[in-house]
């Protein structure tokens, strides 16, 4: 399975993924209505996109009353079907990463949805903050960045 990774130490805060998303969702640019969201945390000078990692056990689906979840057999995402959706909002809370949000005038949660297999929030990130990646290589890297970081951190120290 392929899904949105995000490599913070990239992202310049362009937010051109918000716009993209919103457009290819609304037809029109309102980061508001956009299910990818970059977060600002100034006192760490870190801005950092979020997005739905379409967990392979998605505790979103298990607790929608309304059976409005489900997952596309071909892109594997898991996606939302808004006119089942009750807007109860169980989803959001359910969601280990905060990566559902609510529209407020249809009454229904959304996330993403990869685009059908070719999310457009990944083509136009020009720092190359965002990939399409499949999740075994992004655990895969982000494990060899892990142990290089650490290694580099204790590798200097001397055993006695």
């Amino acid at each position: 399975m392929q899904i949105v990774t995000v490599n913070p130490r990239k992202c310049v805060a362009c937010r051109h993924c918000e716009s993209v998303c919103s457009f290819q969702r609304r037809g029109h640019y309102n980061h508001h209505d956009s299910a990818i969201r970059v977060n600002h945390y100034p006192e760490q000078a870190a801005c950092i996109p979020l997005t739905c990692v379409h967990c392979a056990e998605a505790w979103c689906q298990e607790v929608c009353p309304a059976a409005a979840i489900s997952r596309d057999a071909k892109t594997n995402a898991v996606l939302i079907d808004a006119t089942r959706c009750i807007g109860c909002k169980m989803c959001m809370l359910a969601c280990p990463f905060g990566a559902i949000n609510f529209d407020s005038s249809a009454q229904s949660c959304f996330k993403c949805d990869l685009c059908n297999g070719d999310p457009q929030c990944v083509k136009v990130c020009f720092p190359g903050a965002l990939n399409f990646e499949r999740e075994e290589d992004a655990a895969r890297a982000n494990r060899a960045r892990h142990d290089n970081r650490m290694a580099a951190q204790f590798g200097n120290r001397n055993h006695d």
